[in-house]
């Protein structure tokens, strides 16, 4: 990159992103991510909105629009596009080829999250808004859809950090998608007040969908402890990005 345009911070900084919007577009994992929380939040809207069914437990039948657990799964589906976008820097020596192109990895890492976020805000957009609205009919608000989307957003950033901290695709999808359950199970009636602060659960009292009472924080509440988790892994994901050794 040479003449006057290349030795502005901003110039370089739009043509990383450009990059890295090509490098989540050209990965099929991404869109396989996309496609599948797409049907899954389109399906559970439907059949949310029309109570068709019913898991039954201690107290008699729940309502599936009621099990915040279900109805945020395409979300954890959907923050594998930041995660890739990110974890897969690590796969066979790709992030040493990228710092070799980009040595300034704060500018790196911005454009990365820049692109990432943005990506994720539109992705979730389009996945919620279906769903929400099939679910909820007549009484859809944008307030209530702009929620979900940003709950979706948020979820994605804490994956995004998260991934930039562990090196690792696999990691954060497993300890966020797959711990929220058994550890809400098993810690959510002898730790309430610290598991309601974990991100699943604090997400799902921004949601209006807590698990029960005593992990139930006041709405905004939830989204500040979800703001809160999201910041604190992209913060760290960053430290470490500008810190660790190529």
């Amino acid at each position: 990159m040479t003449g006057a345009g290349a030795e502005t911070g901003e110039f370089r900084l739009n043509d990383l992103a450009t990059a890295e919007l090509t490098k989540i577009r050209t990965l099929p994992a991404s869109w396989l991510a996309f496609t599948v929380a797409l049907v899954l939040n389109t399906a559970l809207g439907f059949v949310a909105g029309t109570d068709a069914v019913r898991l039954a437990g201690a107290g008699g039948t729940t309502p599936i629009a009621q099990l915040g657990v279900v109805m945020l799964a395409p979300a954890y589906v959907l923050l594998a596009v930041p995660v890739l976008a990110v974890g897969s820097e690590y796969r066979g020596g790709q992030f040493r080829v990228s710092l070799a192109a980009v040595p300034a990895r704060h500018r790196f890492f911005a454009a990365k999250l820049l692109v990432s976020a943005a990506v994720t805000a539109v992705a979730a957009v389009v996945v919620v808004v279906p769903g929400y609205v099939l679910e909820h009919g007549s009484a859809t608000t944008v307030d209530g859809l702009a929620a979900r989307a940003l709950a979706y957003l948020l979820l994605g950033l804490t994956g995004f950090g998260f991934a930039a901290l562990a090196q690792s695709v696999v990691t954060p999808i497993a300890v966020l998608f797959i711990l929220p359950v058994p550890v809400s199970t098993t810690l959510g009636g002898l730790l309430p007040r610290l598991v309601r602060l974990l991100p699943h659960e604090a997400m799902l009292s921004f949601l209006g969908m807590p698990a029960g009472p005593e992990l139930t924080l006041a709405r905004p509440a939830g989204l500040a402890v979800a703001t809160a988790w999201a910041t604190l892994l992209v913060t760290l994901g960053w430290f470490t990005t500008a810190r660790r050794n190529s």
